[in-house]
């Protein structure tokens, strides 16, 4: 994937979780923590592509239980033609968010270029409750049910293809915080869910070696969608939704560095940076040196 331009493109967009500040993540990654910086060192050819709109205020959707479902509708509409742009143009997408709301959209774009799009859900949470199971009604909570059919209409149908995605090529790794239902469907889909007790049993690069093994059998294409909270919050403090416990840093990175090396990955996402939240922008720094694990960075 290295030999690819890289399309950046960023979501400022952060609507989708409980706490503001995620909408200002990607100007950090990009400007206060050298992302392009990064890239340079890395000699890897890149674009920043057109930040989506956000809308300020939209008429609110009836809807049970789902917060500011009309904008999170209209960023992830926005987010999944710029996707789907950047795959046709024979580019790696890279997108910042802004929260995991945003994955809606990266994955509907991609859906239309893979028929057996594999995905990687780094994240302590599974995010795969509904308008009818979530606690609180923030939609970012429900991004990867969504993504496999499971939820609200208005999303799920999102640039017309139901499901975007298959339960056999989901691999979570990272969980700890998960609601009862959303135990039960990953029980009843037999989604593959890494927790930290697995993690901490078998160690990181047994799991990616398991992750990867499955994938690159069954997909052809793999999506890797990196939630900072996966990461453990004294590495990662900036961030709305921390669950001690997480990876390590170099267990994070280790896995992305194996990822690299698998070359599998096709496009990537990484969300929920919030700087309002941040120590000395060490979270967004976090992110930038984890996406130049992803795209090829080594030690030696």
């Amino acid at each position: 994937m290295i030999n690819r331009s890289v399309a950046i493109v960023s979501v400022p967009f952060g609507k989708g979780a409980a706490t503001s500040g995620a909408e200002l993540g990607p100007r950090h990654i990009l400007q206060a923590s050298g992302l392009t910086r990064k890239l340079n060192e890395l000699k890897i050819t890149y674009r920043l592509a057109q930040d989506i709109h956000v809308p300020q205020y939209l008429p609110p959707i009836p809807t049970v239980n789902a917060k500011y479902l009309a904008e999170v509708h209209a960023v992830t509409r926005q987010l999944g033609d710029r996707v789907s742009e950047v795959v046709a143009a024979g580019e790696f997408p890279l997108v910042l968010g802004g929260d995991h709301s945003i994955s809606i959209g990266t994955i509907a774009g991609l859906a239309e270029h893979y028929a057996n799009l594999g995905v990687i859900w780094f994240d302590a949470h599974s995010d795969l409750n509904t308008e009818d199971t979530s606690p609180s009604g923030n939609i970012h909570g429900m991004s990867l049910g969504v993504s496999l059919g499971r939820g609200i209409p208005l999303l799920t149908k999102l640039r017309g293809i139901h499901p975007k995605i298959k339960p056999e090529h989901v691999a979570i790794v990272g969980a700890r915080s998960l609601d009862p239902e959303e135990k039960a469907y990953i029980r009843t889909l037999g989604i593959a869910c890494y927790t930290m007790h697995d993690i901490d049993r078998q160690g990181i690069a047994r799991v990616m070696d398991k992750v990867i093994q499955h994938l690159r059998q069954t997909t052809d294409g793999v999506h890797v969608s990196f939630d900072i909270d996966c990461v453990d919050p004294r590495e990662a403090p900036g961030t709305g939704t921390k669950v001690i416990g997480g990876l390590s840093y170099r267990e994070a990175h280790l896995a992305l560095e194996l990822l690299y090396q698998s070359d599998l990955v096709t496009s990537a996402e990484f969300v929920e940076v919030n700087p309002n939240l941040d120590r000395n922008n060490q979270t967004a720094k976090l992110a930038v040196e984890l996406i130049g694990s992803l795209l090829g960075e080594q030690i030696l």
